[in-house]
């Protein structure tokens, strides 16, 4: 008798998935019943939620995130606070203690500025008090005026007694207060010393100068050149320069005001500033 033929296994999954699909299935139904029959604290779920989303910065759409930016409003990211946020991520001791570095440094500075500038200071007003001492035995108060900044001391001297209305030739009666200058600029030869020209805003028409800048310069040059001539003080020390109408040190609409601006300017740095300077 021949032997029956062995059919082949139908195709598809093993049979034990089957088995396994049903049980996920029954799993799955007795979590939704329990589900179904438990009552739901929506005070505790907001709790959560809300823990949820201070941890892992969760937002709902259009939420504050930084400040009362906001982070995503229709497709556009705002952050108010941008830059405070950025500098404070990933922050490590090693950043703090540079920071910290860094502004015990500045603090260093600005301490030593301070100290240089009261230095400065008193060494103005030192020499300010000497000078005042000198014009005043010379008689010259009047004709010269005394004033000091941080960096120098400055004698102001009015520009009628040194010069006739729109020229720059020094007048005879204005050579003993220059000789006079010239004694006080000798003791400190050794000082950085400017002189500046100053006019007031009245336009010249005709003359040998063409507008106020050129008539300041003119001036500032003529008592450069007579320091030159009557003094040993060292040129490359000196500096001289016209500043015309634009500096000036009162109202110009005033026939008191013009002549105060109508002026020379002769400066002494002190020693601090000179090296600064240099």
């Amino acid at each position: 008798m021949a032997k029956r033929k062995e059919e082949a296994p139908a195709p598809g999954s093993p049979a034990w998935m089957a088995t396994f699909g049903d049980l996920m299935n029954l799993l799955l139904c007795f979590f939704v019943l329990l589900f179904s029959m438990s009552t739901l604290d929506e005070k505790k779920w907001q709790e959560v939620a809300a823990s949820f989303s201070q941890t892992f910065s969760i937002f709902d759409a259009g939420a504050t995130s930084i400040g009362d930016g906001i982070l995503v409003s229709n497709g556009v990211s705002q952050l108010n606070e941008l830059d405070e946020y950025i500098n404070s991520t990933g922050r490590t001791a090693e950043d703090n203690d540079a920071e910290e570095y860094d502004k015990e440094n500045k603090d260093g500075i600005e301490s030593v500025m301070e100290q240089m500038q009261a230095a400065q200071l008193k060494q103005s007003e030192e020499m300010a008090e000497l000078i005042e001492e000198m014009v005043a035995e010379s008689q010259m108060s009047d004709a010269i005026n005394v004033q000091f900044t941080a960096q120098y001391v400055q004698l102001t001297l009015r520009g009628a007694l040194l010069f006739d209305s729109g020229k720059a030739d020094i007048r005879d009666d204005a050579i003993p207060v220059l000789d006079k200058v010239g004694v006080i600029l000798a003791k400190y030869s050794g000082s950085i010393i400017e002189i500046e020209g100053h006019t007031d805003n009245v336009p010249i028409t005709g003359g040998r100068y063409a507008d106020n800048s050129e008539l300041s310069c003119a001036r500032a040059l003529s008592v450069f050149n007579y320091f030159l001539n009557t003094t040993n003080l060292e040129p490359s020390m000196i500096k001289y320069a016209g500043r015309g109408e634009y500096v000036p040190v009162a109202d110009n609409s005033t026939e008191e005001g013009r002549a105060r601006n109508r002026r020379v300017e002769i400066r002494i740095y002190n020693d601090l500033s000179t090296r600064t300077y240099q």
